[in-house]
This record gives C-alpha cells, sequence and structure tokens, in this order.
C-alpha cells in the first residue's frame, strides 16, 4: 500500500529482456537506504518487488509480461527518470491517498499551461471512477481532479510536483500510468446488485 507521495526521482540503470518478463535495475539511494528483497516499491505507480537491493543505492525488480502489458513500464529505457515510493508504514501520515500501485491504465499528456494546469486523455473505461476534486494516482503522484470529461481530465500541478517528479519533464505524447481510487471500484461492485436492472440477475432470475 502507498500514498501516492513521491519519495525520489530514480534513474533507470539496466532493463534485461527475459522471457515473458524483464528485469530492471533502479538507481534510488532513499528508496534503497533500508531496501531488502520482497518490500514492495512502486516505480511510476507500479507496486514492484525487490529483488536485489545493493549498498550503492540501486534495487533490481522482475516485471511480468501482464505489468508490462498494462503499464508504461514496457517502454523504459536506461537514463530514464521515474517515480519512487517505498510502502507506506502503519502509523505515518496519509498524506496522498490510498493507493495500491495495482495500475488500471495508462493515458497520455495532451497539454500543460504556463499555470501548470495539466491535461489528460483516460480510457473512457475508467472515466466514471474519476470525480470533480475527487483523487487519481498519475506515474505514482497522487493528485486532485479539477475536471472530468468522456476522455480527459485536468489537474493543477504546483510548482513542487513539477520540479521534484517526471511529471514535470513530460511532454505532450507521453504516455502515463492512471490508477483510479479503489473506494470507487469497490463501491461499484457493492451498489450493482442493487441498482434497478440488475435486481433480477443478482437475485438469479
Amino acid at each position: 500500500m502507498f500514498t501516492g507521495i513521491v519519495e525520489e526521482l530514480g534513474e533507470i540503470v539496466e532493463v534485461e529482456t527475459l522471457p515473458n518478463a524483464a528485469r530492471v535495475t533502479v538507481h534510488g539511494p532513499v528508496v534503497t537506504s533500508d531496501a531488502k528483497p520482497g518490500d514492495s516499491i512502486a516505480v511510476n505507480g507500479v507496486c514492484l518487488t525487490v529483488v536485489e537491493a545493493t549498498a550503492a543505492g540501486a534495487f533490481t525488480v522482475d516485471v511480468v509480461h501482464e505489468t508490462l502489458r498494462r503499464s508504461s513500464l514496457d517502454k523504459l529505457q536506461t537514463g530514464d527518470r521515474v517515480n519512487l515510493e517505498r510502502a507506506a508504514a502503519l502509523g505515518q501520515r496519509l498524506g496522498g491517498h490510498i493507493v495500491q500501485g495495482h495500475v488500471d491504465g495508462t493515458g497520455v499528456l495532451l497539454s500543460r499551461d504556463e499555470a501548470g494546469l495539466t491535461r489528460f486523455g483516460i480510457p473512457a473505461r475508467l472515466t466514471r471512477y474519476v470525480v470533480e476534486k475527487g483523487s487519481i494516482t498519475v506515474d505514482g503522484a497522487s493528485l486532485t481532479v479539477v475536471e472530468i470529461t468522456e476522455d480527459e481530465f485536468s489537474i493543477a500541478l504546483i510548482p513542487t510536483t513539477l520540479e521534484l517528479t517526471t511529471l514535470g519533464r513530460k511532454q505532450p505524447g507521453d504516455i502515463v500510468n492512471l490508477e483510479v481510487d479503489v473506494l470507487a471500484k469497490y463501491l461499484e461492485k457493492l451498489a450493482l446488485p442493487h441498482v434497478s436492472g440488475n435486481r433480477q440477475e443478482a437475485a438469479g432470475v
């Protein structure tokens, strides 16, 4: 579990192609300072398991085919910068929102104006989980939605976010990982059988 508060900008050191997977080495001295094999670290919003951590401030993860297919990690190259966050510890402040690190899909950066208002394209199947002033995770960063339409949403990026995350380096056309609020998905599943038109199906009629 994560909070969507990016701890540092890491750098991809190596990407090794494996059968139906990839082994990725990331330099991130902050998140590696107490990392050990089996720990979880979010890389651009994707929860990954540490295979090895080195004294030089790097860690290695294996990324399976399903994750590569559903996220932007299949496009990672040596030298790319990535957002990094360690798993949340019980008792710490929840600065963002509840983030699982389970990417729901990818979006595309459409535009950003001088004030930092940034527009992203989003798959239509995800828009029902996004609301104005609600939370969404973009490349692992917890952000507040300004406006949502049928196929795009906007957020207002403050200078600190632009400076300390990959979002300040993204250009129109770049792909980003999206994770919607998990509470919205659970509420939908729980409410669906009780919505008019679904009651007979839920009852087995």
